[in-house]
C-alpha cells in the first residue's frame, strides 16, 4: 500500500512538476525514474535510501552518466529451453547479474 502511494507521488511529479525543470538530471534513467524502479523491485527502506543517495548525486559535482538501479535478489532461474517452439515474448524488464545477488534493471523501451 505504502509502495503504491509513493509511486503515485513519483508519477504525479514526473507528469506535473517536471514540465518546469526539463532536461537538468545529470543521469540516465532520471532520479525520478530510478526512485521509480528502485520502488518497484526493492524494499522501500533500501528503495528511499538508494533514491536519496542518487539525489545528493545529481548535481555539478559530478559526472552524471548511466546508472541503473542495483537490486539485490536471490538467484533469478533461467527458463528452460523448449526446442520447436518459437514464440515471440515482449520483455518488459531485464535483470543483468552484475554479481551473486546485486543484479541492475534494465527496462524495455517497447511498451508491453
Amino acid at each position: 500500500m505504502i509502495k503504491k502511494i509513493a509511486l503515485w507521488f513519483l508519477k504525479l511529479y514526473q507528469n506535473f512538476f517536471t514540465l518546469f525543470s526539463f532536461g537538468s538530471c545529470r543521469y540516465y534513467p532520471t532520479c525520478s525514474e530510478y526512485a521509480k524502479w528502485q520502488i518497484e523491485y526493492n524494499s522501500l527502506f533500501c528503495a528511499l535510501l538508494m533514491s536519496a543517495l542518487r539525489i545528493l548525486r545529481c548535481n555539478q559535482l559530478f559526472a552524471g552518466g548511466i546508472d541503473y538501479p542495483k537490486i539485490k535478489r536471490k538467484r533469478i532461474k533461467t527458463p528452460k529451453l523448449l526446442t520447436g517452439s518459437f514464440k515471440k515474448t515482449d520483455v518488459a524488464v531485464w535483470f543483468v547479474p552484475t554479481n551473486n545477488k546485486n543484479f541492475f534493471v534494465i527496462k524495455s523501451l517497447r511498451k508491453v
